[in-house]
This record gives structure tokens, C-alpha cells and sequence, in this order.
């Protein structure tokens, strides 16, 4: 393989673009100036293209993930390895190919994980949950899933975890790696990137959940194979919104069942969507969905009490009990925050006392469901 490097100015430039002009979440006064993130770039860049050999990346600046560094073909002796590398001043993760002899055959930093914050140099706290290295698109040579752990400094979601999904293909001349930023873009935003394997199943095999967020009829959920969970899906009536079918189900793909709520007219449209499973994996049991009043103001809400599976930080199966809580308001329903900061239910906890905690933090009692 041939030792990769950017196409001169004109590549350079438009990553500057990119940069300077997306959306500046986070970023600090010196960021805010464009010039001052263009040169930063330009810095950093010149520094991982500089970097010649496996010894050099730690006196570049990088620190090397030793405990996620495979070799690119298991069944070859003499094959590259994939060294992953964070910049320890920016959080940028880099991945290196390295020969037997510790060239540097090629090196990315262009990776989905590194523009979680647009326009910023330094990017939320990284960890590599997952690699896989497997034909994805089905043309004889191997390509990698890439999964990150991230965490955001500051902001609404500062100190929660999550899951961000890449692919790299490996190019027909067998010269480096190219992505397609349209395929991350949808493992990311429909929640393809909980593991390798889900990844697999969309890029490989064409299985996506896309269809869960844009589906307009309870018909095209089960053209798209939707099962509906009978024993939890009715009808009720809610207020202004008239009746709806309150219609829980899941679709599997890889090894996860993704839950999901839909609201659906007598005529069949999706009136409302809830996406109850919040940070977990995979429904593991629905344990119940209620429509009652839990706020006190005259209309029905929606509690939804369920077990749920996920992986826990060294790869162990973790399984919790959880809830979600959504109030109806005059233009559909509003996720609960507020008891959830204040209550956290265990596997014992039943709907009956779901609710009735509910309705005691909002002060009121009712008999009459």
C-alpha cells in the first residue's frame, strides 16, 4: 500500500470550510475566530502527516489505544495492523496502517467521532467501544466498522455516554480507505451504531431502522416487517387529539429489538411517535403501557415501565428496569424529566406504583381511571 496524503490546498481548504463554517457548538472565544481554527488545523494536520513509523506516533503528539490494535487480515501473517491514536491535546482520533516494519503505510483522521462538535478543534472525550474488520459492500476486501464512546465536557448532555458509528472502506486499489459521510450519517441518526454487528446489518445487508422515524401509516411500519405487541396496543381517547390506537412493537435488527411507541388514527396515520428507549440497546421485556392522568391536569398521559438490555463498559450484558413518562399536551406529548432526576425504579416496582409515585410528586391522588 502506498502511503496516503491529502490532495494539496484544495482538500486542505475544504476542511477549513468545514470547520469554520458548520454550527459552533461549545466553542471557546479562540475557536470562534476562523482564523485561529484554520491554523490550529493546519498545525495538527502537519504534524500527523509528518508522523514517517510506529515510533513516531507518540512523539507526534498521539497516544496509541494498545489494547485495540488488530491486524487488518487475521488470516495473513505478514498483515497491517490497525493502530488507533488519540491527539492528547485535541481528542482526535486517528487510525494508522503499520507494515511488519513499523512504516506508516496510511493514516485518517477524517472519522465521523472527530466532528461531534462543529467548528472546535477539541472534540468530547473518546474511548473505541467497538472494531470490526469485514467485507462490508460485498467487493472482496476487508472494510471496518468503527465504533466510538463519547463524552461531552460541557453543554445540556454534559457526562452522558454515547455510541457514535463509522465505516471505512477499503479502496479498489488497495492504496488506504475512503467513507461515504451519507451512510455514518444514517447509522448515527437512526440508531444503527449500537454495535458492530448492527452496523453490518445495514451496511452488508440492507436491514435499517430509518423506517421507524419516517413511516407515515401504521401499514408501511408492517410492510417494513414492525410487529406490534397485541397485548399492550388499544384504543383511547385523547382529548383534542380525538382516538388513537396506543401501538407498542419492536423490529429486530442484528440482535436488537428496537422498541418503539406509535399513536395511530382510525385511519391508519401515525399521529405521534415516542422512542421510549432512551440510551439502552435492546427491549428486553415490556412490562406495561398505561394512558392515565399523572400530572393532574384533566388528560390522559402515557407511562411505559419495561426491562431493557445494553453493554456495560467491559463488553458484560447488562439488563435494568426503567420508565419513561410522557404528559399530553395540546399539540401531542412531552417526555417527563422532572421525576426522572428524582425517582429511579428497580426490577420490583409494578405500574400500579410506578403511577402512584408519579402523581405524588405532582401533589394529587385519583380513583377514578
Amino acid at each position: 500500500m502506498n502511503r496516503c496524503r491529502y490532495k494539496g490546498a484544495l482538500v486542505l481548504a475544504a476542511l477549513a470550510w468545514g470547520l469554520l463554517f458548520t454550527e459552533r457548538v461549545q466553542a471557546s472565544p479562540a475557536e470562534a475566530d476562523g482564523t485561529s481554527v484554520s491554523a490550529e488545523y493546519q498545525a495538527y494536520y502537519d504534524r500527523l502527516m509528518s508522523i514517517e513509523n510506529r515510533d513516531g506516533i507518540a512523539d507526534g503528539g498521539f497516544l496509541v489505544v494498545e489494547d485495540q490494535i488488530f491486524a487488518l487480515e487475521a488470516d495473513e501473517e505478514d498483515s497491517p495492523l490497525v493502530v488507533p491514536a488519540y491527539d492528547e491535546r485535541y481528542n482526535r482520533l486517528a487510525l494508522f496502517l503499520v507494515d511488519g516494519d513499523g512504516r506508516i503505510l496510511y493514516r485518517t483522521e477524517q472519522l465521523e467521532t472527530n466532528y461531534r462538535v462543529r467548528g472546535r478543534m477539541r472534540q468530547p472525550a473518546q474511548s473505541i467501544a467497538a472494531v470490526s474488520f469485514q467485507d462490508l459492500n460485498r467487493d472482496g476486501r476487508t472494510d471496518i466498522a468503527l465504533i466510538t464512546s463519547c463524552v461531552n465536557e460541557s453543554g445540556a448532555y454534559a457526562g452522558e455516554t454515547y455510541k457514535v458509528g463509522d465505516v471505512l472502506f477499503q479502496a479498489p486499489a488497495g492504496d488506504g480507505f475512503y467513507r461515504d459521510y451519507r451512510i455514518s450519517e444514517k447509522i448515527n441518526r437512526f440508531g444503527m451504531n449500537k454495535s458492530a454487528e448492527s452496523i453490518a446489518a445495514f451496511v452488508r445487508d440492507g436491514d435499517s431502522t430509518e423506517f421507524l422515524y419516517t413511516a407515515s401509516t401504521l401499514q408501511e411500519l408492517q410492510r417494513n416487517r414492525f410487529r406490534i405487541i397485541p397485548e399492550q396496543c388499544y384504543l383511547r381517547t385523547f382529548g383534542k387529539l380525538g382516538k388513537l390506537q396506543v401501538t407498542p412493537g419492536t423490529y429486530r435488527i442484528a440482535d436488537y429489538d428496537i422498541f418503539m411507541i406509535y399513536l395511530v388514527s382510525e385511519q391508519g396515520d401515525i399521529v405521534s411517535v415516542l422512542q421510549p428507549m432512551g440510551k439502552y440497546d435492546n427491549l428486553y421485556a415490556l412490562k406495561g403501557v398505561t394512558c392515565r392522568d399523572i400530572d393532574g391536569d384533566g388528560l390522559k398521559d402515557i407511562v411505559i415501565l419495561a426491562r431493557y438490555s445494553y453493554e456495560g463498559e467491559g463488553g458484560e450484558l447488562l439488563i435494568e428496569s426503567d420508565y419513561r413518562i410522557y404528559y399530553q399536551r395540546t399539540g401531542g406529548f412531552v417526555l417527563d424529566t422532572e421525576i426522572k432526576d428524582t425517582y429511579r425504579c428497580s426490577d420490583e416496582d409494578t405500574m400500579e406504583i410506578l403511577v402512584e409515585k408519579a402523581r405524588d410528586y405532582w401533589g394529587w391522588q385519583s380513583t377514578n381511571d
